[in-house]
């Protein structure tokens, strides 16, 4: 029995409802990232008011630090970082690959040295399911191996063959009934292999599937016409995860495609460095044509920050390096994303979804594709370098 309905669709694009132990999340949906159990600079209180009713926590951040025995033993990820909402949690896959100087993979599991203290660790398939269980999240994910940007073909293959072996795994070693699993397609950005895997997967009747190994540093275009093919294989009646995308063009885009679910780390990451969203693009809070503008980041922003102080407080807090700086433009992303789904999902339900899209394409000007690419190939050589940054600079 599948815990996600289809509430209506509109072309591609899907409104519905996937029901969880704590709660009935409308899709679309986008995820905040809290991976060591907090959302940065705010509180539960906050995130909920902001209208998020699921954030994502990390089962490889959590298991360095502070333990996954740790949280079970104090009433499991929900009360230990007090939030009542949903949780998923990832099963920190893309972490071991990215954040770890070396790792070993084999068909048995990954082994990896911890990115904190260069401690070494081994984590299976099975052993991702027992921590995430543990852990007590809503929705658990499978472990899978991602496959780096311009890898040969041989290599993407091999690699969504053992995600696929690792899923049939997962789900053998998978018990816990409250919570649901996901699996995550695999294959690059070759349209055969994806849709090979979709179909796979699909067979396997996880409760949700992910589309994973995307937003890494590949071309836009590239990355959708993968989203597609993947899309047009996954079951109707189950959701549809994008992981990894979370900018203004980037959700409208996808839940375009059909796609239910998304998580990133960049609306918070951004607004920690000023860049801010609003109808018209992003801004950089820090130029100095905001200087004395006695104006709210965005009109049509009901956040507290847009309501209560002007772009040239904001600013000045930037400058000072105040850490409310942070807080605030973080606050304003997040409601800005949430307003953004509400939006679509009402458009959805009314049949005039191509419109909404249209008119916001229209008015919102996107990052130049070359910057975005150098920005990405910048901030995942820092990650894979463990580069220690300030509060201000942490993704």
């Amino acid at each position: 029995m599948s815990n996600y309905s289809l509430v209506c669709a509109c072309g591609s694009a899907r409104a519905g409802e996937l029901a969880t132990a704590h709660g009935i999340i409308q899709t679309p949906v986008f995820m905040p990232v809290g991976s060591q159990a907090t959302v940065k600079t705010l509180t539960p209180d906050e995130i909920t008011k902001l209208g998020a009713g699921i954030i994502l926590a990390n089962n490889y951040h959590l298991y360095l630090r502070p333990g996954i025995e740790v949280i079970a033993k104090l009433g499991g990820l929900h009360r230990f970082m007090g939030w009542n909402g949903a949780i998923l949690t990832d099963s920190g896959g893309y972490q071991v690959f990215s954040l770890s100087a070396l790792t070993k993979v084999s068909d048995d599991g990954v082994a990896f040295r911890s990115h904190i203290d260069g401690s070494s660790h081994f984590l299976t398939p099975e052993k991702a399911i027992l921590l995430q269980e543990a852990l007590g999240s809503d929705i658990a994910m499978v472990l899978d191996e991602m496959s780096p940007p311009g890898a040969p073909l041989a290599k993407v293959e091999q690699a969504m063959k053992r995600t696929h072996r690792w899923a049939e795994r997962c789900l053998s070693a998978h018990k816990k009934e409250s919570q649901q699993l996901f699996a995550i397609v695999q294959g690059g950005l070759d349209a055969n292999l994806r849709r090979h895997s979709a179909e796979y997967l699909r067979a396997l009747n996880f409760s949700g599937y992910a589309i994973g190994g995307l937003s890494i540093g590949e071309p836009k275009e590239a990355m959708w016409e993968v989203v597609k093919e993947s899309v047009a294989v996954l079951p109707v009646n189950k959701p549809r995860y994008l992981m990894g995308v979370g900018s203004p063009e980037d959700i409208v885009k996808a839940v375009s495609l059909g796609v239910d679910m998304m998580d990133c780390v960049l609306p918070t990451r951004v607004a920690r460095n000023g860049a801010l969203f609003t109808w018209n693009g992003r801004i950089n809070i820090r130029n100095s044509i905001y200087r004395d503008l006695d104006e709210p980041i965005d009109r049509r922003c009901d956040c507290y920050t847009c309501t209560h102080f002007s772009v040239s407080y904001l600013r000045h807090l930037f400058v000072a390096q105040e850490l409310l700086a942070y807080r605030l433009a973080t606050i304003h992303n997040l409601r800005f994303l949430a307003c953004l789904i509400r939006d679509l999902r009402e458009s959805i339900i009314s049949g005039a979804v191509d419109s909404f899209i249209q008119e916001f394409f229209y008015a919102y000007k996107t990052t130049d594709e070359g910057v975005r690419l150098a920005q990405k190939e910048k901030w995942v050589k820092a990650r894979s370098l463990g580069v220690k940054k300030p509060l201000s600079k942490l993704p």
